[in-house]
């Protein structure tokens, strides 16, 4: 029976050792910074423990006869001295990696450090903002098919079956609407940035376009232009049938009132951005079309179908 506790003994004693090992060496995150070579050392000091010590406690050796008996004691003692000679070299190479993270860190806080700052002195621009000034800059229109995707025009056919012509004597000079439903509800408001002549419900939801651009990106919005909103005037050669804008249903925009050049397939880079915008609202990009007029947004027949279940138009 001394024999049983005395490789009990054994067991428990390396086993706490091992377990001190596996901490040190597998959960110190300290020791990504440690070199190769202390690594190396670690790993094999690590692995001569485990190739030895099932050898030396199996048990059927501890049951042969009193010589194993004072052999697996001497053993067990001189492997437990091996322990506490590593459990050293553990806490050496452990200072030694304090030591190296904190040169590291050291030398981090001199290359990041950020310089003193005069917060009495406002701030101001000392070139120009590349970002900011890019709004305006001119770029391909990238995939402009399919820009408005999940949504559709309404189209004069569509226009004039559900809301009559906004006028009936059209021609090619901007006219006053005389539409009665139509006419009962346009306003001229100025609306964010700008100031159009629509109707009610465009305006409502181009509001709440130039809010979300407000929100979300006030260096664009501050420099959005209009070249116009409502214009009742006959389509280019038709005589009775009325564009979007014809019913105040439609707005061109640009930046900085730089006027795009139409059908070239090319924008502003700020119109771009103020696409997703209106897409999210249920409004449709001139981009798309097949003469190219990003400046152009009108509502889409999608919203207006909306509207007019709704009761609004």
């Amino acid at each position: 029976m001394p024999l049983i506790k005395l490789g009990v003994e054994g067991k428990t004693r390396f086993s706490r050792g091992d377990t001190f090992l596996h901490n040190v060496i597998s959960g110190n995150h300290s020791m990504r910074v440690l070199p190769a070579a202390i690594i190396g050392v670690a790993i094999l000091l690590a692995s001569t423990i485990w190739v030895f010590v099932p050898m030396l406690l199996q048990e059927e050796e501890f049951f042969d006869g009193p010589a194993i008996d004072s052999g697996a004691r001497i053993e067990i003692e001189m492997l437990n001295q091996q322990v506490e000679d590593l459990r050293e070299r553990v806490d050496t190479l452990t200072q030694e990696v304090a030591r190296v993270s904190a040169r590291a860190a050291a030398g981090n806080r001199q290359v990041f450090q950020a310089p003193d700052v005069d917060d009495s002195q406002p701030f101001r621009q000392s070139g120009p903002n590349d970002i900011i000034d890019a709004y305006a800059q001119v770029v391909l229109i990238a995939d402009r098919r399919n820009v408005n995707e999940g949504l559709t025009i309404a189209g004069s056919r569509w226009l004039g079956n559900t809301f009559g012509l906004p006028r009936q004597d059209l021609d090619q000079t901007c006219r006053e609407m005389t539409n009665q439903r139509l006419a009962s509800k346009l306003r001229t408001q100025n609306v964010g940035p700008i100031k159009v002549r629509m109707l009610q419900p465009a305006i409502d939801s181009l509001t709440r376009v130039f809010e979300k651009v407000r929100a979300t990106d006030p260096d664009l919005y501050a420099r959005i232009s209009t070249a116009g909103s409502l214009c009742v005037r006959a389509i280019r050669g038709t005589t009775n049938r009325a564009s979007t804008h014809s019913y105040g249903l439609a707005v061109d925009l640009n930046i900085d009132g730089k006027l795009d050049t139409l059908g070239d397939g090319k924008t502003q880079l700020g119109l771009t951005i103020l696409a997703d915008f209106f897409k999210e609202e249920g409004w449709v990009w001139g981009a798309s079309w097949r003469r190219e007029d990003s400046m152009h947004f009108e509502v889409s027949r999608q919203k207006l179908e909306q509207w007019v279940r709704d009761g609004v138009l």
